[in-house]
């Protein structure tokens, strides 16, 4: 009698034009597909469950329920692996097809022998449940979907991040350079040296950081270029941990962090229209289409007269799906919204910013993802111990996916540079790009890097 395995390769061929791409091992250890020596990866079917769930859910959310849940592996690296395969349907190499109707009984027969017909496995736990009548991006959503996500624990942040607690995209001087956990800080750093010279922050300049994370921006800003900043983020994991750091570095008389939704920052902070620069790194994704424009505007709203803007957002091609896909849609932010950078750029000029700069910084995502997944592996039992076997696994699939997304543009993230012209239409920004650039030390004297 054949293994499981071989009635797996024969079902599934019936779903795919062309040889099977990937070698399978199955619960009874039998083995069958392409061969070791092609050095194609090898799914490991774990539980006959596996593939209930893509009986269930075909494609990228039954695979994704299969790998959290432990019921599907990938023998050796998952990054290679993906990268593998989804070469392989890029290509044209491996193409889906539809069975026919005559194939169908047969395809039934199958499923019956290899004991998969039964309910509809639950998504693993690690699946987020949101509140069942709340509206798409109402607060009672949007905070259940940051809680999810962002509140899942400082420890396992700092597990991930670098020191500077930064969950963004760094800007790396060699894209090429080994992501190690020094080249991360030194990018990381990079970035935020990048984000306070375009802002043209100095001693006692005043910025408000809108969705502030854990702080690497403000302390940033206020430790190395003397700036005043108040931050403002939904998460009280995140708040809670700036306010430790803001006590640790002494900057309490520079740094202010308030638990507020950006939607009530004009009512909410003090001195709100009165800030020379105002940043939002990677959260304008996270408002969603309908209140972009509110995001804008409070933006505009929230800076003098030729004072700056920067967001630092994440994109996606015209066409492409606007969340990301399924799985991170399931399982990291339901509600996120990429869109082309162009569509961004004009709702931030209907809101009466000035467009100076688009920096593209796709590739520098690709070695910032790729400097967390090594720091993952290499505290994988502490990352199970904090997240859980799921969590972990979640958190591989994640960010192993993101970074081939960046790598193959479908996704993409630019730091976008704004003004708010005063009535005679002066910007405030200097005639080049010289004082952004990595060489022009533009802080003030005697500030450290470090």
């Amino acid at each position: 009698m054949a293994g499981a395995a071989t009635r797996v390769v024969r079902a599934a061929g019936r779903f795919v034009d062309g040889t099977l791409p990937v070698r399978i091992r199955a619960w009874d250890g039998s083995e069958a597909g392409a061969t070791r020596e092609s050095g194609a990866p090898v799914v490991v079917l774990k539980h006959r469950r596996a593939l209930r769930r893509l009986l269930w859910q075909p494609g990228e959310m039954g695979l994704a329920h299969a790998y959290v849940s432990g019921d599907l592996d990938v023998e050796g690296d998952l990054q290679e692996g993906l990268t593998a395969m989804w070469g392989l349907v890029r290509d044209g190499a491996v193409r889906p097809r539809k069975p026919g109707v005559a194939e169908l009984p047969g395809l039934l027969g199958s499923a019956a022998r290899l004991g998969l017909l039964g309910p509809r496995p639950a998504p693993p736990p690690e699946a987020i449940r949101l509140p069942r009548f709340a509206k798409l991006h109402s607060r009672l959503r949007d905070r259940a979907v940051i809680h999810h996500h962002y509140d899942a624990g400082n420890d396992f942040y700092e597990l991930i991040l670098d020191r500077n607690m930064a969950y963004s995209s760094g800007y790396w001087a060699d894209l090429a350079a080994p992501v190690t956990e020094a080249n991360l800080v030194a990018a990381q750093d990079a970035k935020l040296d990048l984000i306070c010279r375009k802002l043209g922050l100095g001693e006692g300049s005043r910025l408000l950081d809108v969705g502030c994370g854990w702080g690497s921006l403000p302390i940033h800003a206020a430790k190395h270029y003397g700036a005043h900043v108040r931050g403002v983020t939904i998460a009280t994991e995140q708040r809670d941990h700036i306010n430790q750091r803001i006590r640790a570095e002494g900057l309490a008389d520079r740094v202010q962090v308030d638990l507020v939704d950006y939607r009530d920052v004009p009512t909410r902070i003090e001195g709100y229209g009165e800030f020379d620069a105002v940043s939002s790194i990677e959260m304008g994704e996270h408002v969603g289409d309908g209140n972009y424009p509110t995001f804008a505007s409070i933006l505009f709203g929230a800076l003098r007269p030729a004072g700056r803007a920067l967001v630092q957002q994440m994109s996606r091609r015209p066409g492409d799906h606007p969340g990301g896909g399924p799985f991170i849609e399931t399982y990291v932010t339901p509600d996120m919204v990429m869109r082309p950078v162009g569509d961004t750029l004009t709702l931030l000029q209907q809101a009466g910013l000035e467009v100076r700069d688009v920096h593209v910084m796709r590739e520098h995502y690709v070695p910032t993802c790729r400097a967390w997944i090594a720091t993952l592996e290499a505290n994988w039992d502490r990352a199970v111990a904090l997240a859980g076997e799921r969590g972990a696994r979640m958190w591989r699939l994640y960010l192993v996916g993101a970074a081939l997304a960046f790598e193959e543009n479908r996704m993409g993230v630019d730091q976008i540079l704004l003004s708010r012209p005063t009535t005679t239409g002066r910007s405030g920004m200097p005639a080049t790009r010289a004082t952004f650039e990595p060489s022009v030390e533009s802080a003030p004297a005697g500030t450290s890097r470090s």
